[in-house]
């Protein structure tokens, strides 16, 4: 099959409990989504499994797009790989110094493990000045004789970590062609290929996470990649990175540091495009998925990036990332009841295996998902994702009253309350975090829930944070997945300048600019993708002599000829543009200093109309309601009505009380509440006081 015969684009999420998939047919704009247990042992069974559920044959897929976990899940399991360091002499212990924290502020003791033993990290004799310089060539033999020790002692994959590498890459270059001579896998990585910035300790974090994700990582897509292949599929493999870009899956095994939030950020750029398209610029995302609660910001329709994040403790990874705050809130967050006699929920999660005890699968502790199912808020006939025929509710109010309603003296339906109102305590927080302490105003804002159970707590995340509405999508289970299917592609570069502006040669910083854009360019030419267009950012990490922060100043230029137009007045202009927009004012007689260059090479890819998802009518199609359910809150039990949410035509109008249920989720409407069906098949949600 030609790849003009390809028609479908399929986007996958792998989430800790289901795996989503979302279909769209270029050629006719059809979409169709899929819902499937994620396979633990092996992610790849999962999404084959989902892909299959609509398709038959994978040939007449052109393009798959993949929100991968197996990096972030390998992090904070500590999962990776047996990795070893090799690095300059005297720069043994810069993973366990870190920036002399420490994992709780207060108290006498602490205690971190770094993710490489001291053991499998040795040192050469060779040294680079802070200026480039090269004091003390590296002896490539004292490298192999270092590599085969790490061999020896089970070291599966490596990083070397020289000091300055990033002024100078003679020594970090030599050393490891020497050690990719005789090691027995492609699992090398340079600090200077991976970050090539100045701070050591972030560089060496970065890059020491990038070997010890490449082994685990790198095999997972080849088991994915082969698995597709022999089922017919002959198209592209594209992975989606935590900045919110995809790449190919080469990149993605060279650096699998990138995919760490990979899922998360893909649902954060499906937000934005679906916000954006109804006329909404500012929502605050809740995914809410079988393990966690993510929470991103967007404000004027942009996500926010930030440059680094840290996955755990001590696990810093400098690269750009969708600014995503997650905490242990998710569906199979299990509630107990703690020492002093207080209801906790989570982080402790029963995943998808065993699961809620509704699933009846072996556990017994209640979980977010068991309250929703006592309270009558899902349909126990009904599960999404296919996994289970109906849920046990009987199970779910004996684990409830033994683990939570006996310890605290409640009665079973005040207990399951309860579990709900301390899970949209800690998701309100988890909102105020992102818009309030940001100077953020709620008001200005409207929740996006999706995920599997967001759609559950959306007039909780209303109420309680001061949120003005709530825009639910049309597939909220598979948001994350329909992200991946819109995402652009993306390559980042970040190097050191570390000059002062009066002292800048601004023609070799256009050289570097232009040539860092046009290898950028090659790698989008190489990934076989189409795009709409190319779009080159270009930014300098600037700040005044004698501060240690830096501000991101994003020069207003263009890549064109193989020139960017750089001029020194055009940076001093934007840094001072910025810096007063920052602080307010500017502080004269005081020297400017450029640190670092970003430059960023994004491949627009094709965004397809949202209406095409909105419900087709022929104008005399009516909201006919399918039932009620008695449905507990605030207290005491609610006749709601229930409908199948997809076929609500637009301009439907749902008072609460009300269920909404569709295959990949579950919508509640709150009595005070209502909901509006627009154009694009979102449901907007609001207070009937404003309605």
């Amino acid at each position: 099959m030609s790849p003009q015969d390809r028609k479908t684009v399929v986007g996958v999420d792998v989430g800790g409990t289901y795996t989503d998939v979302f279909f769209l047919n270029e050629a006719d704009g059809a979409c169709d989504v899929a819902k499937v247990p994620t396979t633990r042992g092996d992610q790849s069974q999962g999404i084959r499994n989902g892909i299959q559920q609509r398709l038959d044959q994978l040939g007449g897929i052109s393009t798959i797009v993949h929100g991968t976990t197996v990096g972030t899940n390998a992090l904070l399991e500590r999962k990776g790989a047996r990795c070893g360091v090799i690095t300059t002499k005297g720069f043994r212990d810069v993973l366990e110094m870190r920036r002399r924290d420490r994992p709780q502020t207060w108290g006498l003791w602490g205690k971190f493990e770094p993710i490489v033993p001291r053991d499998l990290r040795v040192e050469v004799d060779e040294r680079v000045l802070a200026d480039g310089t090269l004091l003390e060539q590296v002896d490539p033999n004292q490298v192999q004789v270092a590599a085969r020790l790490l061999l020896e002692r089970g070291a599966e994959s490596v990083c070397v970590f020289f000091i300055n590498s990033y002024a100078n890459q003679e020594n970090e270059r030599a050393a490891v062609q020497a050690v990719r001579e005789i090691w027995p896998s492609e699992h090398v990585t340079a600090s200077s290929e991976i970050l090539p910035e100045v701070r050591e300790f972030e560089r060496a974090s970065t890059a020491s996470l990038n070997a010890y994700l490449q082994p685990p990582v790198g095999d997972y897509l080849e088991r994915l990649e082969a698995g597709l292949r022999d089922g017919g599929f002959g198209g592209q493999v594209l992975i989606v990175q935590s900045n919110g870009g995809v790449m190919a899956v080469e990149t993605a095994r060279r650096f699998p540091v990138r995919t760490a939030l990979s899922g998360p950020a893909a649902g954060v750029i499906a937000a934005a495009h679906i916000a954006g398209s109804a006329g909404f610029p500012n929502v605050i995302t809740c995914d809410m998925g079988g393990t966690s609660f993510d929470v991103s910001l967007i404000a004027d329709g942009k996500s926010a990036l930030f440059p680094q994040t840290s996955i755990d403790f001590g696990m810093v990874i400098r690269t750009p990332m969708i600014e995503i705050t997650t905490i242990g809130a998710g569906g199979g967050s299990i509630a107990w009841v703690d020492r002093g006699g207080l209801l906790q929920v989570g982080p402790e999660s029963a995943g998808s295996d065993p699961g809620p005890v509704c699933y009846g699968l072996g556990n017994d502790r209640p979980t977010v998902t068991d309250a929703n199912v006592v309270m009558g808020r899902i349909n126990a006939e009904r599960p999404i994702g296919g996994k289970l025929d109906r849920l046990d509710v009987e199970a779910s109010k004996a684990a409830i009253l033994k683990h939570v309603a006996e310890p605290l003296g409640l009665d079973v339906m005040s207990a399951a309350e309860a579990i709900i109102r301390v899970a949209n305590a800690k998701m309100a927080g988890a909102i105020r975090l992102v818009s309030v302490e940001r100077g953020h105003d709620p008001k200005n804002f409207s929740a996006m829930p999706f995920g599997g159970g967001g759609a559950l707590h959306t007039g909780a995340l209303i109420k309680d944070v001061g949120l003005k509405s709530a825009l639910v999508p049309r597939y909220p289970g598979v948001t994350s997945a329909l992200g991946c299917v819109i995402a652009d592609m993306r390559h980042d570069r970040v190097m050191t300048i570390s000059q002062m502006l009066e002292d800048l040669d601004v023609p070799a910083l256009d050289r570097q600019m232009s040539e860092t854009a046009a290898a950028g360019q090659e790698l989008l030419n190489a990934a076989d993708v189409v795009f709409e267009g190319t779009e080159y950012l270009f930014e300098l990490d600037m700040h005044y002599l004698g501060q240690t922060h830096t501000v991101s100043v994003s020069l207003p230029l263009k890549f064109e000829g193989g020139t960017t137009g750089v001029t020194g007045e055009i940076i001093r202009t934007t840094f001072e543009d910025t810096y007063r927009q920052t602080y307010g004012r500017l502080l004269d007689g005081i020297a400017i200093r450029i640190m670092n260059l970003r430059v960023t090479v994004v491949g627009k890819r094709p965004k397809f109309d949202l209406s095409i998802l909105a419900p087709k009518t022929d104008g005399k199609s009516r909201a006919e309601p399918t039932g009620t359910r008695e449905v507990w809150a605030d207290g005491t039990w609610h006749e709601a009505t229930t409908y199948e949410r997809l076929v609500l035509p637009e301009g439907t109008r749902v008072p609460g009380p009300a269920i909404l249920e569709q295959p990949d989720t579950t919508i509640f409407i709150d009595p005070d509440l209502e909901g509006l069906v627009d154009g694009f098949g979102n449901l907007v949600i609001t207070r009937k006081e404003e309605g």
